[in-house]
């Protein structure tokens, strides 16, 4: 069995070993010559001879004679040592500076890291984008529960607009703009580098939140925002359902399940207030805040899901109701156009205008997407300014955006960069383009989160009786954990999980 030692050592610790045991040897051959040598010269010298003419050297000359010769071989040896040691120390110096300058062992010289690719740094872009938008969504919503001071406000404001720089720059580049690798290199840095200043801006108020959030009564507000919202419950969904034998089902398609949705959110926060204020009586601060921010983001999606369904049987009545004047100013507006010639799809908008008017004696009908075809096709022919048609179109856009908003703010544990870029596009778009953008943005979430699938399916019901995967999915927690992971506060990637 090979010993641990020798396990352990470099490959080229061999070479340095039998470099070792050469000069060890050298070493030790010159201390013995040293040693040795004056005793064998000592040893062979000749008697002392005799003076010439029969006279005999005296003992005193001849130990001074004998001393004088000690005394020179005694400064010789010692000096070839010195040598000797010296030389084979530049030898071993040398080799050391050779093997540093030509070594590649891993830990022994770190070799510079390699340039991310452009594939790393997309990806490194779309995932900061999404962490900003996640980031600035959930302070919006735990804003909803306190009167925050000017400069949390301030941050919230500073990092929407980092964001919306962010995804502007994003959109160009998925547009091809710039064109050249460096350009488009340059640009997704610059993504992240706002995503950042973004995450900053909320991560640097993060105790100035918790100072608002601490001087209220946050749970009692939280209670009193759940009963309310439990109390509209039932209304809310007698409303969608009347709604949908009035206009029929593709007229509420936006909206179907939200109710449903609701409820669950509702549920997870009753079991979160109940343990907050378990925590609360026995002194666990720790499990008080986590409990409280986690009914809060509930209760802020339940009302999102609520509101969504009544701003959309509200804008179904406003719809029905502009519709008539709409088609009235749509024919208005071809006259003139058709007065001036005759253009292609003048022919076109004709026959839209036309399938409306059957629609409205025909039986249930969606009137935003009646009113939307109305107005693409004056839009068609190079109309579309008269009051009536912007009005519709202003209509139309707003209601297909906040739908998309709503869905993404919802399911955002599963919701993509393009959809977000998407509707971050619709925002500041004009009527027509917000209308398609906010409905291609939406159609993308949709397709995420049918990919993400939900995330606890092997739990059983448990898992689904208490809301838990509803509230991972909205983003109310992280979902690292069986038990729906950390909840997420005010706050930048660095602060927002600081309640666990």
């Amino acid at each position: 069995m090979t010993s641990s030692l020798f396990r352990g050592r470099p490959r080229h610790a061999t070479g340095h070993i039998g470099v070792r045991v050469g000069h060890a040897a050298l070493g030790g051959a010159a201390g013995v010559v040293w040693l040795v040598l004056p005793v064998m010269t000592s040893t062979t010298q000749d008697p002392v001879p005799a003076a010439r003419g029969g006279t005999v050297v005296t003992a005193e000359a001849a130990e001074a004679a004998e001393a004088d010769g000690a005394s020179a071989t005694d400064y010789v040896l010692p000096l070839v040592a010195v040598a000797a040691a010296g030389a084979l120390g530049g030898y071993g110096y040398v080799r050391r500076i050779r093997r540093s300058r030509s070594r590649t062992t891993p830990g022994l010289v770190s070799p510079a890291p390699p340039a991310p690719s452009p594939v790393d740094v997309e990806r490194q872009a779309r995932a900061s984008l999404v962490l900003a938008d996640d980031c600035i969504r959930t302070s919006r919503e735990a804003l909803g529960y306190v009167t925050a001071a000017e400069p949390v406000l301030r941050a919230l404001r500073a990092a929407e607009t980092e964001l919306s720089a962010a995804f502007a720059i994003w959109r160009r580049y998925e547009e091809g703009t710039p064109e050249d690798p460096a350009g488009r290199r340059q640009a997704l840095v610059g993504v992240v580098g706002r995503c950042a200043e973004a995450g900053r801006q909320l991560d640097g108020e993060a105790e100035g939140f918790d100072a608002e959030w601490g001087a209220g009564d946050a749970l009692a507000v939280a209670e009193g925002r759940f009963r309310e919202l439990a109390g509209r419950t039932g209304g809310v969904e007698r409303a969608l359902a009347e709604a949908e034998r009035r206009y029929g089902a593709s007229a509420v398609a936006s909206v179907v399940g939200y109710v449903e949705q609701a409820k669950d959110r509702l549920v997870f926060a009753t079991s979160r207030l109940n343990r907050a204020r378990q925590d609360d009586d026995s002194g666990d601060a720790d499990g008080f805040r986590r409990g409280l921010r986690a009914a809060e983001g509930a209760v802020a999606q339940a009302g999102v899901l609520l509101g969504g369904v009544t701003r959309l049987t509200e804008e179904l009545r406003t719809a029905a109701g502009l519709l008539p004047a709409a088609l009235t100013g749509a024919e208005a507006e071809l006259a003139a156009v058709r007065a001036t010639g005759f253009p292609p799809r003048l022919a076109h908008a004709d026959g839209v205008l036309a399938a409306v008017r059957d629609e409205l004696t025909g039986g249930p009908y969606d009137p935003l997407d009646a009113l939307r075809r109305v107005v693409r096709a004056v839009e068609g022919t190079g109309g579309g300014r008269s009051g009536v048609i912007a009005a519709g179109a202003e209509l139309v856009a707003r209601s297909t955006t906040g739908s998309a908003d709503d869905f993404v703010g919802t399911h955002r544990a599963a919701v993509g960069t393009e959809a977000r870029a998407l509707l971050a596009a619709a925002r500041g778009a004009g009527a027509a383009d917000a209308d398609r953008l906010a409905r291609k943005a939406r159609e993308l979430a949709e397709r995420d989160v049918r990919a993400h699938g939900n995330p606890f399916a092997g739990e059983g019901a448990a898992a689904h009786g208490s809301g838990v995967a509803g509230a991972v999915l909205g983003g109310v927690q992280l979902g690292e954990e069986a038990g729906g992971g950390p909840v997420v506060a005010f706050g930048g990637p660095d602060t927002r999980e600081r309640w666990g």
